[in-house]
């Protein structure tokens, strides 16, 4: 049976309770005590930053990865390979026209980082046959010396090796860019400000295509939200802001909790619907998660569903702080006058968990699986970078892009209507995933070989 780290999150007791083979980690910000200020932004910091997906099947790794049908009778849970979401996301096409994210860069944000990320990544590409890379690792600000006891840097060093594996599965030939950031629980800062600096300093100085962000925070829990004022969420919004000035796209997970989240002291929910930020924000692009149920080879045996197993549901629902933007103003039936997440959605099951190797932690070296939202986040990552290259330039903001193609047929803007499913969670009701755009799934997920070309208009 699993072990589970620290950094499971709000539902570590229903996990134990369930007998889970897998923890999912929180989307929230819990634990700490005083305050950050950077860039002229001042939180009061009564939580601290975890990362979105945590946990691993086994105390021990397991020494290779096993199929998809092993893992249904050994385990009782699906698992895949990335050679798997390659056949079910159909980019295999894609990589035979010499598409493969040549040329583009893109940029993965945590806490902490991992000291044996480039080796572990060596070791995921030879099992299977994906050409290796460079990771370019930068450290902003004062990252402590990674300390495998300590649960906060193994939960983001597992963060990490997730986003980064699986966004170079997806776009082998993309430089890579992993951005660590030192939050630390005794410095008692929230997190949240380092990472927009940090982000919008590597966009000054350097060329990003797209930004993948594993992480979030529960819009009730910032300050001033009880009392309808938002400048503690507007105060963080620069680097998006730049962003969008760069034509630099920016994703973020839409959550692990289903329709509700995370309290500011970590280990309850809230009892009704909520949302996330950055997630929530106009100018990101929420990536949902959905459940694929694939046989050996990465082909389809039935169709995908919003994510909503026994360990989560998929992120989705209306902001409390932004209004409904002008691109979402075609599904403002489903969304109302305010901001309506996920966008898109990817694999994030833990019934569907990806294998990872990972090394950080001498107790636990080998292969583990990882499901969540922050799966999803860097593999859509992977397939922005295709399309940027693709269209021989940044793609920027995105969503009006979607918004526009979820208007056409499927067969030419390779957008997969996810129809079965809902982000149900807890004690809290979620969305039914429908006909169209829903707030379990978004607009669906997608058939790359046909997206890819479509959002880049080539």
């Amino acid at each position: 049976m699993g072990t589970f780290p620290a950094t499971a999150g709000p539902r570590r007791s229903t996990l134990l309770r369930a007998a889970a083979l897998l923890a999912v980690g929180a989307t929230a910000l819990t634990g700490a005590s005083a305050t950050a200020q950077t860039a002229g932004v001042r939180l009061p910091s009564v939580f601290k930053l975890r990362p979105a997906s945590a946990g691993h099947i086994d105390a021990v790794g397991r020494v290779a990865p096993i199929s998809t049908s092993d893992c249904v009778a050994q385990i009782g849970i699906h698992c895949y390979s990335p050679l798997q979401y390659r056949t079910a996301y159909n980019l295999n096409p894609l990589y035979q026209q010499g598409i493969t994210g040549k040329g583009r860069t893109i940029v993965i944000v945590d806490s902490f980082g991992s000291p044996t990320i480039q080796h572990d990544l060596e070791v995921f590409d030879q099992q299977w046959g994906i050409p290796n890379t460079q990771v370019e690792v930068v450290k902003w600000g004062n990252v402590p010396p990674f300390d495998p006891t300590n649960a906060d840097h193994t939960g983001w060093a597992g963060e990490s090796t997730l986003d980064v594996e699986y966004a170079h599965a997806i776009a082998p030939d993309a430089h890579i860019v992993l951005v660590e950031t030192g939050v630390a629980e005794t410095e008692g800062v929230t997190g949240l400000p380092e990472m927009m600096d940090a982000e919008k300093a590597y966009m000054q100085h350097h060329n990003v295509d797209v930004i993948s962000q594993s992480f979030g925070a529960t819009e009730n829990t910032f300050p001033g939200f009880d009392k309808g004022n938002f400048k503690s969420i507007e105060d963080l919004r620069y680097a998006f802001k730049f962003a969008a000035a760069k034509d630099v796209t920016v994703l973020a997970s839409s959550g692990d909790n289903g329709a509700t989240d995370a309290k500011e002291n970590g280990s309850d929910l809230y009892p009704f619907k909520v949302n996330s930020w950055p997630s929530s924000d106009p100018l990101v692009t929420s990536v949902g998660g959905t459940q694929l149920t694939l046989d050996n080879n990465g082909n389809r045996t039935a169709p995908d569903k919003v994510w909503h197993d026994d360990y989560g549901a998929a992120g989705g629902g209306v902001s409390g702080v932004f209004d409904r933007p002008w691109y979402q103003v075609g599904v403002s039936n489903v969304t109302g006058n305010h901001r309506g997440t996920p966008d898109i959605s990817m694999s994030a099951a833990v019934d569907g968990a990806a294998w990872t190797y990972e090394s950080y932690d001498p107790t636990r070296v080998g292969w583990h699986l990882t499901g969540g939202t922050s799966e999803a986040g860097p593999i859509f990552s992977g397939v922005v970078a295709l399309a940027a290259q693709t269209a021989g330039h940044r793609l920027g903001q995105i969503n009006p892009r979607l918004y526009a193609l979820g208007m056409l047929p499927s067969q030419w803007s390779g957008i997969v209507d996810v129809t079965a499913g809902d982000n149900s969670w807890d004690t809290v009701t979620g969305y039914q995933a429908a006909k169209g755009y829903d707030l379990a799934s978004g607009l669906g997920t997608i058939d790359a070989a046909r997206f890819v070309h479509a959002v880049a208009g080539r």
